[in-house]
């Protein structure tokens, strides 16, 4: 089990990298993490709902994601409230200090639908010993800081899990950040001794600089914690793995570029999915970059308007800050807009709300860019799907899946023209032209023959730029290289005797 001095310190990285790792040594891994936070999520082959870091480590792994990965997962909603998915289906909203305070405890809690109330603790376990008879071995992830004394008494997904699970532990500590010895120090000094003597090493991560100037360092940090240290990571810039963390997108370009098509993803407070777009990140025909600045909305080729967990919450702001106004002028202008899911339902005439499952906003005119209206419903769609676009010469076999909750149809009289058609017949999205397009299917975009049709429009911009970019086979290679700089600055030898010492 990996666990962490913080969060975003690279714990999902490092179990990916395991996750090759095993793999490619012969093994068959399988990654869980018990409880989730993330508006980056996945549907499984069952259509069923986990986290994304789950599903690009099972991917890394070599195997299909499932719901026993990651049993449990929050999408923050708008104020301190979160949606709860459990083994992959939404059970409802929640706020924070409910879900903590209770429904963390084994004292249990209601769902609030009149079913039977809930252990969560006991679900998590659950999922793991099935998990446990069909992997060897299991690379978990905590979450997090594991010194949050505050949340001891509810925590499920790190050292708990590690004790339900006999789980060797390896704390993951991130150096650029500074304060690298009280972190490891302090977190190690703040477990109770069962759970301290659980702990088996420590991995310092993003290191920059010499690293022989760590030596010193190294060998305090051993004599204050008792532990060895047993890798010092560099920070690298060059590996490229799908990131959960919302924290990544301050790391996008967030302005325009001479020479390529500009593509401009709208930067909404509810952002959800980015890693919709990390296959035209690394397309060498286009630049990529993320805002919700008028003035550089209003420079680019194609607007993305992505996914949100809030739709009509985003729709007020995009309202108010002028980014709904500039969207619509750019493509008067000759500028495309594509919109996937949320996007999707917010470029319609209308989004309604009537059972206020998003919360108080009923009803908002959208941006009237396509002729549809959208009800959002209690109701969850999520499930892996393949199709075809129907305007798309080629008419190539495409995959993506789906999680939304609402119900988009042509407003009025206006007659259906989906973008896309599913291999079960089934119609989705909405065509107008070659410049305006809305889809619920996310994934869209690393299809190759999709990203050749949306910039079909601006060829005279694209030019002899590139070939279309094959993301699957790209993804596999940087996996390979995340394992091979792992093994390069990791003692895996020493880590595989730890896991024999203590099988």
């Amino acid at each position: 089990m990996f666990v962490g001095t913080g969060s975003d310190v690279g714990k999902s990285l490092i179990a990916a990298a395991f996750c090759r790792i095993f793999r490619q040594d012969g093994w068959h891994p399988a990654p869980f993490k018990a409880q989730n936070m993330a508006l980056n999520s996945f549907a499984t082959q069952e259509g069923l709902e986990i986290g994304r870091a789950q599903a690009v480590q099972a991917e890394a792994a070599g195997i299909k994601c499932h719901t026993d990965m990651n049993p449990l997962l929050l999408k923050p909603q708008s104020g301190h409230t979160c949606q709860v998915v459990l083994n992959g289906k939404p059970l409802g909203s929640r706020t924070a200090y409910d879900f903590w305070e209770k429904g963390g405890k084994q004292e249990k809690c209601d769902d609030g639908k009149g079913r039977p109330k809930i252990d969560f603790r006991d679900e998590v376990c659950q999922a793991f010993d099935r998990l446990e008879k069909r992997y060897n071995p299991i690379v978990m992830e905590g979450a997090g800081s594991i010194s949050e004394m505050n949340l001891s008494k509810t925590d499920i997904v790190n050292m708990p899990m590690a004790q339900h699970a006999d789980a060797d532990v390896f704390l993951v500590a991130d150096i650029d950040r500074g304060g690298v010895f009280a972190s490891v120090y302090g977190s190690v000094a703040l477990q109770s001794p069962q759970d301290r003597a659980r702990i088996k090493g420590v991995i310092i991560n993003k290191f920059r600089g010499d690293m022989r100037l760590f030596d010193e360092g190294k060998k305090l940090l051993e004599q204050l914690c008792g532990i060895p240290v047993l890798g010092i990571i560099p920070y690298f810039k060059d590996i490229h793995i799908e990131e959960e963390d919302s924290v990544a997108l301050a790391q996008k370009p967030m302005h325009a570029k001479h020479g390529k098509v500009n593509i401009a993803v709208v930067l909404l407070q509810h952002l959800s999915n980015y890693t919709d777009f990390n296959a035209l990140e690394h397309d060498q025909r286009v630049h990529l970059f993320y805002t919700n600045n008028v003035e550089d909305l209003a420079k680019a080729d194609i607007i993305i308007i992505p996914g949100s967990k809030s739709t009509l919450n985003d729709l007020y702001e995009m309202r108010r800050n002028g980014v709904a106004k500039t969207i619509v002028e750019a493509y008067r202008n000759g500028a495309g807009v594509l919109g996937i899911c949320g996007g999707f339902q917010l470029m319609g005439v209308e989004v309604c709300d009537p059972d206020h499952v998003e919360g108080c906003i009923g009803q908002l005119p959208g941006l009237g860019l396509l002729p549809t209206t959208t009800t959002i419903t209690t109701a969850k769609t999520t499930r892996q799907v393949r199709f075809s676009i129907q305007s798309a010469p080629s008419g190539t076999p495409m995959s993506g899946y789906e999680i939304h909750q609402g119900v988009t149809k042509p407003f009025g009289d206006a007659p259906a023209r989906p973008l896309a058609v599913l291999e079960d017949g089934q119609e989705d999205g909405y065509f107008v032209n070659g410049r305006c397009m809305g889809t619920y299917l996310h994934g869209i975009l690393d299809n190759a023959a999709f990203i050749d049709f949306l910039l079909a429009p601006f060829a005279h911009k694209v030019g002899q730029a590139s070939a279309p970019f094959d993301y699957a086979q790209f993804k596999e290679e940087q996996y390979d290289r995340l394992a091979q700089h792992i093994r390069q600055h990791v003692d895996i030898n020493k880590i595989y005797k730890i896991l024999k010492d203590n099988d």
